[in-house]
């Protein structure tokens, strides 16, 4: 399954989607700062697998726009701690969406409980944590290597 939605997340970023959400985020955010440049990364990580339902086909459209053009080429990032971090980043968003059914709905159906999101609501603060933790470990670690 997580070959499939890489997949799917390659497809996307060779019709250009990379390219649209750098030009959309450029509009709103400066990312010429390098905090922001890491937040935005990993808020649009974690944000996508809220909406696609897994990292993996998150990554190389995030990534695409974010962390290579702006993170590893301009401001020359450690692109292996860029490419972790993110990707922890965008497993944040798994835990905090009902998309990823394998991970937060199955569960509540096995273990009968009351409310199907249940254990959404168990780890939402976990995920939200992780990921300004994420921003914090990359914002230090990528730029001093």
């Amino acid at each position: 399954m997580p070959q499939i939605l890489a997949t799917l997340g390659v497809i996307f970023v060779s019709t250009g989607m990379g390219n649209e959400v750098e030009k959309l985020l450029s509009n709103y955010i400066s990312l010429n700062n390098s905090f922001m440049a890491v937040a935005a990364y990993c808020i649009c990580m974690a944000l996508l697998t809220m909406i696609m339902g897994n990292a993996f086909a998150a990554f190389p459209v995030i990534s695409a726009a974010i962390a290579l053009p702006v993170l590893i080429s301009n401001m020359h990032t450690n692109p292996a701690i860029v490419g972790a971090i993110g990707m922890l980043s965008g497993f944040c968003g798994t835990l905090m969406t009902p998309m990823a059914a394998n991970f937060n709905t199955v569960p509540a159906v096995l273990l009968e409980l009351d409310s199907k999101n249940g254990v959404i609501r168990a780890q939402f603060l976990s995920g939200l944590l992780l990921l300004v933790a994420n921003i914090f470990l990359m914002y230090f670690l990528a730029f001093n290597f």
